[in-house]
């Protein structure tokens, strides 16, 4: 859970087929530009080398590839008994595990958790993990745990003056006269310690001289050279110094203490866990041991083989008034550098989250970078790399969230089994390419996402904003959902509809919905749960590609920057990139071979490197990065570099003649052919294409639809949907309908196939244009809507139309293969005329088609949800209401307040001369939120809730024929008036079936 825009030490808390076969997807007639080379035929890792798949294999998704839930406890104030029964909740409800972590935001009265006695990690707590494991063994669940209770991690036992205690360096400040004297105490620090820390250690004092033409708008100038180390000097606490009569000078102190920070909203524990350090070995051997020697029953062991997921790690939200610290970091610093750190200390030092103070703006650049870079390697080695390899000896793996420092958050991602974004504190899709990158570059699968956190929506959030988010992270890399969240039950004192983690937050509605049977929807889930599931099937198979990798000299995420022209231009025009950083070019995978990087993974086709965009975009390469470019590129990858980098610098504090050593590698790389410098970034696009780049997906003109490209040994499988690059975008996403053009990058005689994650169909599709390697189709699609396009080898997912032929134009409004052969679809009458693959043009002639029809008289039965008897207990009172006008619920007079179940009723009338060749679809117009269809008593499959649009056909008969839409709500509407005091101020929403609803007769006829 991360709630800010840039990386910083203080840190305070903060998918789908276009309705039906044929419906969304037409084809196009000719396909354009040149197909590209195929890969060279190489090995495919063993995560692509599985069976081919079946129909059931996309389907019926593994629980392994099921979306989780993020399981909120109250601590240990848990019941075995409820354990057991809400595990089978959510696996019943079609999702594929949990992870348990102890949150309870909304308590205001922390005392009714028994912390003494019903704490995270005690007995209690231990049972109710006991209980999820053995349940989850039962039903095929994975679960997860958390590191601690809340976040950043933490463990009871560790107080805040231990080693192993999360550590900050304060600094004191004194102003000293030009020729005068200071004598008196070491200046103390401008923050007093935090509540439980009793010892301090002054690391040094420090005089320096200031010079304003340094200073910025927050921070006081000084002069690098001008700094003297006083702590020598120091006696009983007490300092004599005479200033130079050159300037005003000043004195600094630096103290070295625990920041006594605890996990968020505690305490959750007796005694009371604190924050470990995350830079020390002493930190991480202070969770693990805790686990080893309170958690790790032989019972528990035994069930983490069996249900065990992840330890999850939470982002990183180091919270001090100074600056994060470590009592070695001195030590690895002269070890990165060859050079002592604490001359450099004045323009690292910070006061809430502010810099104090700078020297000149090139030497504190790299100064800055240094000190981070240092941070990051001991992040890396100490905390995420120790406690995966712990980890691993449980049979267990490490998912994270590695963000929220100036750390190298590309590089983590690398380390890390599972790396993890979130929806709510990313800023956009860049944010997830940053981690995909560590990601796939290292070989692992799984890109997670903390999803469906909206601030303020409690109770309110619908499903379509949620699909409508995450449209967009599966486009950027993200595989794997952990929906937020499902709290536990109840605790003492909780009101309607039960205990939710997050809300009441501070006495208004919180972020992040509690899912469960408390809300109407939850009957629907199983449809939400199949469609997500399949997603992360197809996109958790084989290897990503990726056309291009940006390297990025600081490997920060969750800020929001994205890369120049790729962002703005080159995703609308279908190229994909990701982003790497200087530690992941040492991985066994970054060679180059057929001119990609990384040939057997996301096989860039170029590298794209600009200067910093955190440091001003400074055109800076580290020498050791350079000569890893200059060896890439020799070996044939093609390289664009935007901006002076025939000038380049240092990130950091160069060594002597390693300025001169940079431009002498960047002057050998520049001259290479394949390798070209620009000086605008809207000149990207054009040196790409004059090295031979083209991206795999393209459309001729800018558009909303975003890609994600996944290859297996039996198909290339593109994820498509009409998304935004953030969530604030203006304007809103607009309906797509254009040509797209795809390719084929395995060798091999292939054949386009349509999956539906509503539905699990998996079909051939019917209309295309190919062109060697390339097909083009037609793509239409709503905002958020997405779009699944397998091409493979003939016979995949059980088809049985092996590469016969298709078509490539028709007026007819779609084509599609049915069990007998090819044939078109059309809503109105007229003559015909469709074009083969192979073979002569054939006509058809289609007399009458019945016209649409508009219900005019619904009956709505209402399942009203109201509070019952306890803070679990729901009472559902039914209301009957007749409708001539279909209205949000919010402006009918007896549903105004109400939350629930709807059920609308119709009966529409089908000709006399109905026939097997006729069919409808149903266009349900506005609905909300989640929705099922019955047509004469026989439920239809799931329909795309961005899309509502289901082919009732098979289901319809002549004459009278009873339609049935089944509506759920969100809670909010009663809950404005069960709960006044929380929930009375947010205006009411507008729920139910809206309309307009028409029935459009179809005639289906065998193309001959």
């Amino acid at each position: 859970m991360h709630e800010h825009t840039t990386p910083r030490t203080a840190m305070p808390r903060r998918l789908v087929l276009a309705a039906g076969l044929g419906t969304g997807v037409a084809a196009a007639v000719g396909a354009t530009g040149a197909p590209a080379a195929a890969l060279p035929a190489t090995a495919v890792p063993a995560s692509a080398s599985r069976p081919a798949p079946g129909a059931s294999w996309f389907a019926d998704p593994a629980r392994s590839v099921r979306p989780k839930f993020r399981w909120w406890w109250p601590d240990g104030l848990v019941d075995a008994d409820e354990i057991a029964r809400e595990i089978d909740q959510i696996a019943d409800a079609g999702f594929g595990g949990v992870e348990i972590a102890a949150v309870h935001h909304s308590l205001a009265d922390k005392s009714v958790l028994d912390t003494a006695h019903r704490g995270w990690g005690g007995r209690s707590w231990r049972d109710g993990v006991e209980a999820a494991l053995r349940r989850a063994v039962r039903r095929g669940l994975t679960v997860d745990l958390t590191l601690g209770p809340s976040w950043p991690a933490a463990v009871p036992g560790v107080t805040p003056d231990d080693e192993a205690a999360v550590q900050e360096l304060a600094h004191g400040r004194t102003a000293v006269v030009a020729g005068t004297t200071y004598r008196g105490p070491v200046p103390a620090p401008v923050h007093e310690a935090a509540s439980g820390v009793t010892k301090q250690t002054l690391l040094a004092v420090q005089a320096a001289r200031v010079n304003t033409a340094n200073s910025t708008r927050k921070e006081t100038g000084l002069d690098l050279a001008s700094v003297q180390d006083l702590t020598a000097t120091v006696t009983g606490g007490e300092l004599t110094w005479t200033a130079p009569d050159d300037g005003e000078w000043v004195l600094v102190s630096y103290w070295q203490r625990g920041s006594g920070q605890q996990p968020e909203s505690g305490p959750h524990s007796a005694p009371a866990a604190y924050v470990v350090d995350h830079f020390s070995a002493a930190g991480t051997e202070a969770v693990t041991a805790y686990w080893e020697r309170n958690l790790l029953t032989p019972a528990v062991r035994k069930l983490l083989k069996a249900a065990g997921g992840a330890f999850f790690e939470d982002s990183v939200e180091l919270e001090t008034d100074g600056l994060v610290w470590t009592p070695k970091l001195p030590e690895a610093f002269a070890k990165d550098h060859g050079r002592p750190l604490l001359p450099y200390l004045p323009a690292l030092v910070l006061d809430d989250s502010n810099q104090v103070f700078a020297f000149g703006a090139e030497e504190t650049r790299q100064i800055r970078h240094d000190f981070w870079e240092t941070v990051s390697r001991l992040f890396n080695r100490h905390h995420v790399t120790a406690l995966r390899d712990w980890a691993h000896s449980l049979g267990m793996r490490l998912r994270a969230q590695p963000y929220g420092l100036q750390t190298d958050a590309i590089a983590t991602a690398a380390i890390l089994d599972i790396a993890e974004g979130e929806s709510l504190g990313f800023k956009n899709l860049d944010d997830y390419r940053c981690l995909a990158g560590g990601r796939d570059l290292a070989g692992h699968t799984v890109l997670s996402c903390e999803a469906g956190a909206y601030n303020g929506s409690a109770y309110s959030t619908t499903w379509d904003r949620f699909l409508r988010t995450m449209g967009g992270a599966y486009a950027a890399g993200v595989n794997q959902t952990v929906v937020h969240g499902f709290s536990y039950a109840t605790v003492p004192g909780a009101a309607w509809p039960g205990f939710a983690a997050f809300s009441p937050y501070n006495g208004a509605p919180g972020y992040g919905e509690s899912w469960g049977p408390r809300q109407p929807t939850w009957g629907h889930l199983p449809d939400i749960a199949g469609y997500l599931g399949r997603v992360h099937r197809v996109l958790q198979s084989g290897v990503a590609r990726a056309d291009v990798a940006v390297f990025r000299q600081t490997g920060y995420t969750a800020t929001g920057i994205g890369a120049s022209w790729l962002t703005s231009t080159g995703v609308p025009l279908g190229w994909t990139h990701q982003f790497l950083s200087g530690p992941l070019l040492d991985l066994p995978a970054a060679t180059v071979r057929g001119g990609r990087l990384a040939p057997d993974g996301p096989a860039y086709k170029a590298l794209f490197v600009e200067g910093d965009f955190f440091y001003s975009s400074t055109p800076s390469l580290a020498v050791a990065d350079a000569r890893k470019l200059l060896a890439l590129a020799r070996k044939g990858l093609p390289v664009v570099l935007l901006g002076a980098f025939d000038q380049a610098v240092t990130p950091g504090v160069p060594a002597t003649g390693e300025s001169e050593e940079l431009r002498d590698v960047l002057a050998r790389l520049l001259a290479l052919p394949h390798v070209t410098r620009v000086t605008d970034k809207t000149a990207v696009g054009d040196a790409l294409t004059a090295l031979g780049v083209t991206p795999d997906v393209r459309h001729a003109a800018s558009s909303t639809l975003l890609n994600a490209h996944r290859v297996t040994d039996d198909a290339d499988f593109y994820y498509l949907v009409n998304g935004k690059h953030a969530e604030t975008v203006k304007p809103p996403v607009a309906a797509i309908d254009h040509d797209v053009t795809l390719r084929r990058t395995r060798r091999g005689t292939f054949v386009p196939y349509l999956l539906d994650p509503w539905t699990g169909e998996a079909v051939r599709l019917a209309r295309y244009t190919a062109d060697g390697d390339e097909v083009t189709l037609r793509v239409t699609l709503q905002p958020g809507q997405t779009l699944v396009v397998a091409l493979g080898r003939p016979g995949l997912f059980g088809d049985r139309h092996g590469d016969s032929p298709y078509v490539t134009a028709t007026d007819a409004d779609e084509a599609l293969f049915t069990g007998k052969g090819l044939a078109v679809r059309t809503t109105r009458p007229g003559t015909f005329t469709t074009r083969l693959s192979r073979g002569r043009p054939v006509t058809t002639k289609v007399r009458e088609v019945p016209a649409p029809i508009t219900p005019a008289h619904w009956t709505l039965e209402v399942e009203d949800w109201l509070p019952g008897s306890s803070a679990t207990r729901t009472e559902k009172v039914r209301r009957t209401v007749a409708l001539d006008t279909l209205l949000p619920w919010s402006q009918i007079t007896e549903l105004a307040d109400s939350a629930g179940v709807g059920r609308y009723r119709t009966t529409v009338t089908l000709p006399s001369d109905w026939s097997a060749a006729h069919g409808a679809y149903l266009e349900l117009g506005q609905v909300s939120d989640t929705f099922r269809v019955t047509v004469n008593g026989t439920r239809t499959a799931p329909v795309d809730r961005l899309r509502p649009v289901a082919d009732i056909g098979p289901h319809l008969r002549r004459g009278k024929n009873v339609i049935e839409i089944e509506v759920a709500t969100p809670l909010l509407n009663r809950l404005r008036v069960a709960r006044p005091e929380v929930f009375g101020t947010t205006a009411r929403q507008d729920h139910g079936l809206v309309g307009p609803v028409r029935v459009v007769p179809y005639v289906q006829t065998a193309v001959d």
